[in-house]
């Protein structure tokens, strides 16, 4: 991997999507002395632009591509993954593990910048903690962070707030949507580590997952969203090791493995009384997983695609 820092890299990424922004429908503007992006608050953005996000997210250590997906006998666009460095692009950087909140405003937030403030307890496990020169993160929000809220987060990743560029879009919108669903290696990997499976042995990481219709708001949206990844994610892991721990994993791995799987997110969490806490944790994970084991040869399927469940939830 380069010696560039996780924000190093996603810093020129969002560089580039700065000096194409009119091209990709987002909006620079200075919040305080903090460089803001919107991509989908007070903009139209772009599914490109979603594609961008994605990159920041995970300090471009992956290819994000556009890809025809089939739901059942409708083609969808899709949204396809191929991390090179999946633990650092998908853990370290894209996870989204910090709840960002300030009066009146909340944000999921991912990005490198979590590898600068590096509160979570997964960097103890993974690594990656650093202190880089700036903070790049995305922030999952249908608000623009205020001044107070910038300036707490360059004071948590211990940068000045002219050197924190963040990216905003909201799920319900076309560039926060691709951003989202741009997570099946990072929910594989997610549950992998939350099943205590060492994640140095994952050496690549390739997923895809259809992009949903945009929702008229957020709730619909994390619904249409999350079943996306849940009941048509698709991801291939290539893994070294034994064979034995692969197979004792794996069966616990994809979505269907929890007791809340079979219907549309939408449906679970309004049958868990509105609560996303209550949700079973296992049920985030891809739909399907492929894990190869570059070092036996072998290669075991586990999970399945749901299209009835995809088309209820998209189309019903």
């Amino acid at each position: 991997m380069s010696v560039l820092s996780l924000n190093d890299r996603a810093l020129a990424a969002a560089d580039e999507l700065v000096q194409q922004a009119g091209d990709f429908g987002v909006e620079p503007k200075l919040v305080g002395s903090t460089r803001v992006i919107d991509a989908g608050v007070k903009t139209l953005g772009t599914i490109d632009a979603g594609v961008m996000l994605a990159r920041v997210c995970q300090a471009d250590l992956a290819t994000v591509k556009v890809v025809p997906v089939q739901v059942g006998d409708v083609q969808l666009p899709g949204i396809a993954v191929n991390a090179r460095f999946p633990v650092a692009a998908c853990m370290a950087s894209q996870y989204a593990g910090w709840q960002i909140k300030g009066e009146k405003f909340f944000a999921m937030g991912s990005g490198p910048m979590r590898a600068a403030y590096g509160k979570e307890k997964l960097y103890d496990d993974i690594g990656f903690r650093e202190r880089p020169t700036c903070a790049v993160g995305v922030l999952e929000s249908a608000k623009l962070p205020t001044v107070e809220v910038v300036q707490d987060i360059a004071l948590k990743c211990n940068v000045p707030p002219r050197m924190v560029t963040l990216l905003v879009a909201p799920t319900a919108s076309l560039a926060g949507g691709v951003q989202v669903v741009a997570r099946s290696v990072e929910t594989a990997l997610h549950k992998l580590h939350e099943l205590g499976f060492d994640l140095k042995r994952v050496v690549a990481g390739y997923g895809t997952a259809p992009l949903p219709p945009v929702a008229a708001d957020d709730i619909a949206a994390i619904g249409r969203t999350n079943d996306a990844v849940l009941y048509g994610g698709r991801v291939t892991l290539v893994v070294t090791g034994d064979d034995e721990s692969i197979t004792d994993v794996g069966q616990r791995l994809p979505s269907s493995a929890s007791p809340d799987y079979g219907e549309p997110f939408a449906k679970v969490f309004e049958r868990h009384g509105g609560d996303f806490y209550k949700i079973d944790p296992m049920l985030f994970s891809p739909a399907t997983v492929v894990i190869q084991n570059m070092e036996t040869g072998r290669a075991q399927v586990f999970g399945k695609v749901d299209n009835e469940v995809l088309r209820a939830s998209f189309f019903g």
